[in-house]
């Protein structure tokens, strides 16, 4: 008896701090009650991303610093949950979704996770200007073309979010060439002068 309690205990140390941390039902859409909390959420996707390790890459093979499409999945799951479908992606989670982005060295999800990137950043931007958007299962499904809502052609884009895009965006490894695009278009359009210094400059977006 005693010799299986002291088996039981070691088998509970050994399971890693961010399992009991956060279970893996804490993460389910159907637990995520605001945008603070899928922000959180997708903060445990990029400590998974990080570590290869935890609720997040429970079932699978994960190496450290690699980004596979099962946690692109969790990051569409987290983002379009029932209880924020309808509201805009907010700073955080935008946020959240830059650290993922830098957090992986590697690649293995076909592209997925940058298409999600790209239009959550889009849909931020937009609502923060006072721009309509469609409901999140809509504007950041990969069937749902970012030109068929994105603002591409407006003039009434709000200049402090596009140059808090190009912070997170500027000096990076790895550039997200659709979002990239888009924030160009935006300043080549914009009635601005300074935006063209802007473009030039500040944003640094590297195409």
């Amino acid at each position: 008896m005693l010799a299986q309690k002291k088996k039981l205990k070691r088998e509970a140390m050994s399971v890693p701090t961010s399992e009991v941390a956060e279970p893996i039902g804490a993460l389910e859409p159907s637990k995520i009650s605001c945008r603070d909390t899928a922000a959180l959420a997708l903060a445990v996707v990029r400590d998974g991303v990080i570590t290869g390790e935890g609720p997040t890459t429970k079932g699978r093979v994960h190496f450290s610093r690699e980004l596979d499409a099962g946690d692109a999945d969790w990051c569409a799951r987290i983002l379009t949950a029932t209880a924020v479908e309808h509201q805009p992606v907010s700073r955080a989670e935008a946020e959240a979704l830059f650290e993922i982005n830098d957090a992986a060295a590697e690649r293995s999800d076909d592209g997925r996770f940058d298409d999600l990137l790209a239009k959550a950043v889009v849909h931020h931007a937009a609502s923060v200007s006072g721009l309509p958007v469609p409901p999140r299962t809509v504007a950041l499904s990969p069937e749902t073309p970012i030109e068929s809502w994105g603002p591409t052609r407006s003039i009434n884009v709000d200049i402090e979010v596009l140059e808090w895009i190009a912070g997170q965006m500027r000096g990076k490894r790895r550039g997200n060439r659709t979002l990239m695009t888009l924030v160009a278009t935006i300043l080549g359009v914009a009635t601005l002068p300074l935006t063209q210094v802007q473009l030039q400059n500040a944003f640094d977006l590297g195409m």
